[in-house]
């Protein structure tokens, strides 16, 4: 915090709180001085000296703890390797511009579960970087987010992107090229669930819209996903619980994640073909602000400036040096000739956006549980 913002927040104090207590107790004081016969400038000094061991007092009590500000970030599984790059130029930028030291406690998981553990209280994040935008959307009716979130940053509050990919074994023996494939006969999918995960979500939709805005029907949609769903034996929590799945344990022949995810698992030393298809969904994911935690923990100037640093060219470049699409328009023309061309890339708004796709496909009942009690069947 500058020395300027240190004053202003000193003179409200002094205005809002000090003036205000000795004007209200004056006549007490008054009597106090009447009784002891104490002279006019006398009683002057003793008020000029309490008003001043006032504003100390609360000054110090104001100002204690500004060296060091804390954040908790709550996001989804697979941005961790991309926060451990950017949170240390954060911090090293904010220290240097602000002589103030900032710690930042992380939380990773589902997308879905984490927004569920921030609307609990068990996980009191002041951001959340989240899978995707209906996660902030039940965040802020519960209250915790001020609506309109999304016009309080660039891009609609979207920090990150990706697209669905397709990951196969070497060699690729089960012949899986396209969204079709997944749904022959003796291939085993492995995939999240989308009441914990967003890539789940995405997963679901994008197989959805792979028919629907390819020119099928509903009908056929509905077919085809309940066939793929049959042919996953079982529904991890998250992206990186999948990835897990499929490439330290060998299980499944094929997986459905983040494009990003798949790029992540090469550089870790896993790297298997894959296929970005090319009728594809854009997986948008956002950055938001709890209000209500940040003014209960004060610290929201500087959630601000992380939320804003995201945005940068410096943290979009970390971003894309981990395959996600970037949002800076800078970044983006740096890297474009880097991914696989999409020829149809549609958007949750071509779904019908996120209201209805919430009732259409998530709520009891909906498309997803009508799958499922089909695969049991």
């Amino acid at each position: 915090m500058s020395k300027l913002q240190h004053l202003a927040q000193l003179a409200y104090l002094i205005v809002d709180k000090i003036l205000p207590t000795i004007l209200r107790y004056q006549h007490i004081v008054a009597k106090w001085l009447r009784v002891r016969n104490v002279s006019s400038f006398v009683g002057l000094l003793l008020v000029g000296a309490i008003f001043s061991t006032a504003i100390a007092a609360c000054s110090e009590s104001r100002f204690a703890g500004q060296s060091d500000v804390r954040l908790k970030l709550v996001s989804f599984s697979v941005t961790q390797a991309a926060h451990d790059q950017i949170i240390p130029k954060f911090v090293e930028k904010w220290k240097k511009e602000h002589n103030q030291n900032v710690t930042f406690e992380k939380s990773y998981g589902g997308s879905g579960a984490q927004a569920a553990a921030v609307i609990a209280g068990s996980q009191e994040a002041d951001i959340v970087h989240l899978a995707l935008p209906l996660d902030v959307k039940k965040i802020q009716q519960a209250g915790l987010i001020k609506a309109g979130w999304e016009n309080k940053a660039p891009r609609n509050g979207i920090v990150s992107k990706s697209v669905a990919a397709i990951v196969t074994r070497e060699g690729n023996p089960k012949g899986i090229n396209s969204w079709q494939d997944l749904a022959k006969d003796g291939v085993t999918l492995i995939a999240a669930n989308p009441k914990t995960s967003g890539i789940a979500i995405w997963e679901l939709l994008a197989l959805w819209g792979s028919v629907t805005l390819n020119g099928g029907d509903e009908a056929t949609a509905l077919d085809y996903v309940s066939k793929v769903y049959k042919n996953t034996p079982t529904l991890t929590k998250d992206a990186r619980e999948a990835s897990d799945l499929f490439f330290q344990q060998k299980q499944g022949d094929v997986l459905i994640n983040y494009e990003n995810e798949i790029a992540l698992a090469g550089q870790n030393g896993s790297k298997l073909p894959y296929t970005v298809p090319p009728i594809n969904i854009s997986i948008d994911n956002p950055v938001a602000i709890v209000d209500k935690n940040v003014d209960k923990h004060g610290n929201r100037e500087v959630a601000a400036a992380f939320v804003d640093f995201l945005y940068s060219t410096e943290a979009q470049r970390e971003f894309a040096k981990l395959q996600y699409r970037p949002v800076n328009p800078t970044v983006t023309q740096e890297v474009v000739a880097k991914y696989p061309p999409i020829n149809t890339l549609f958007t949750s708004q071509d779904l019908g956006g996120w209201d209805l796709i919430q009732k259409k496909f998530f709520d009891d009942g909906a498309i997803f549980d009508k799958v499922q009690s089909g695969k049991k069947a």
